[in-house]
């Protein structure tokens, strides 16, 4: 039989809860959350980041006829990042053809959001004619795509994904603790009294991170009529501007939101929020993607659908927040979602034709009558990073890099100044010392 020892004796008092606290620590934040307090990533329906480039990678070898792809790698300061680029055409010998709208895709710019990036494959494969859309007539999408040019960026942070799948699921950043969508030039850096430093960080300057630079470059020299950011968390559709409370001023306004009115009938069964990301959401975001491409690139129609967001769920529990977690909500997501690309593809051109056709001398975002106006850094880089695009990627441009043609330009023009100012001083000089006639005969 056992003795009791009676807990009135003061060393018991202090041992027992010492004991308690070294066999049942206490959890201080997510650090010391176990795996079983959150929905963990389901195998079974995602991919993991290097199997789902690799299908693409094959998808692309598949079909040399429709697709292109390149990896872009850069880097500073000891972090290293590359994006996957896959360019479809249904006639790859027109892929440099000016004439056809073109369209820019970019899915996983934000870690957890896993979905955005499955998406991005069932787009491919639907364009490679592997899958196939219900309710879409085969002869109508085929008149449909060749008029169109469409790169897919299918995960933009692909550091902040590997981080997600080492167990982080709540990671959005990138590799180093950046977000990618706050680290453009738009009204970068501004802070609302909500801001959340581990949420928000927009680096140290705007394009201070790889991953955006090679996103700039590729959107400058591509030039395109129609960008699409691809996020999960909610369902919504949001047109310009992240940083105000309000969307742009004109035709190009309404004609973003009639399209974006005809995605939330069709494919979101009107569940979908519509407007201005920074009105709709509830807080203005700073330094944004669609915010650049509208305001800087020029992007005719700029937007950031949110396809899938679970608000039931915790907000320790990310990835069933940003994720589907069953079969059905999973497939029900991608088939919605690849139908509204779809009607993107055939709506878009129709509705930049019109803004062509009725605003030719106007409008200030047609890319018929509109000059563009970028830093001499945005020219270089996108120069570049046509030069790289169209010749691959062994080709460098005179063996200089992007800084050091920045350099020579800068020195160019300020001895052009020089030269100017030194010969307006001589002209001026010679003028001055030059004898003056006599006017009377002496």
């Amino acid at each position: 039989m056992g003795c009791l020892i009676p807990l009135s004796n003061p060393l018991l008092q202090l041992f027992f809860p010492l004991v308690f606290f070294v066999f049942f620590p206490p959890v201080y934040g997510k650090d010391n959350l176990t795996s079983h307090s959150f929905t963990p990533i389901n195998g079974d329906l995602y991919h993991s980041s290097g199997l789902l480039m690799e299908e693409i990678s094959n998808l692309v070898h598949r079909h040399p006829d429709k697709f292109t792809m390149e990896i872009i790698e850069t880097g500073n300061q000891g972090y290293k990042a590359e994006i996957t680029v896959v360019t479809y055409c249904r006639n790859r010998k027109e892929i440099d053809d000016r004439s056809k709208v073109r369209i820019l895709l970019s899915f996983g710019q934000h870690g957890r959001e896993l979905i955005t990036s499955e998406l991005a494959l069932r787009v491919l494969s639907v364009l490679s004619e592997e899958e196939f859309l219900p309710n879409m007539d085969p002869k109508s999408l085929n008149s449909t795509l060749d008029k169109l040019v469409i790169k897919v960026v299918p995960m933009e942070n692909l550091n902040g994904r590997e981080l997600v799948e080492s167990g982080e699921l709540c990671e959005r950043r990138n590799g180093r603790g950046v977000d990618l969508n706050r680290n453009w030039s738009v009204d970068w850096g501004k802070k609302e009294k909500d801001y959340d430093p581990y949420e928000e960080n927009p680096g140290t300057a705007p394009f201070s991170e790889p991953e955006t630079q090679i996103m700039r470059k590729l959107a400058i020299s591509f030039d395109p009529h129609i960008w699409v950011n691809v996020h999960s968390g909610m369902e919504a559709l949001f047109m310009p501007y992240d940083h105000r409370n309000m969307t742009p001023d004109g035709l190009p306004s309404q004609q973003m939101r009639r399209l974006l009115e005809e995605l939330n009938h069709l494919h979101c069964h009107e569940r979908c929020m519509i407007g201005s990301g920074g009105g709709s959401v509830g807080y203005l975001a700073h330094g944004t993607a669609t915010d650049y491409m509208y305001d800087v690139v020029r992007v005719p129609m700029a937007f950031t659908f949110e396809i899938y967001g679970d608000g039931t769920a915790s907000s320790k529990d990310c990835f069933k927040m940003f994720n589907p977690v069953d079969l059905a909500t999973f497939n029900r997501v991608l088939n919605d979602w690849s139908a509204a690309f779809f009607t993107i593809f055939k709506m878009g051109p129709r509705e930049l034709q019109q803004e062509t056709t009725t605003t030719t001398t106007t409008t200030t975002h047609s890319k018929a009558s509109t000059e563009k106006w970028v830093s001499i850094d945005e020219y270089l880089d996108g120069y570049l990073m046509e030069r790289r695009n169209r010749y691959g990627k062994k080709v460098e441009v005179l063996e200089f890099g992007m800084q050091e043609i920045r350099t020579y330009f800068r020195l160019f023009m300020l001895s052009s100044v020089l030269l100017l100012f030194m010969f307006c001083s001589r002209i001026s000089k010679s003028k001055c010392s030059r004898p003056i006639a006599a006017v009377l005969p002496i």
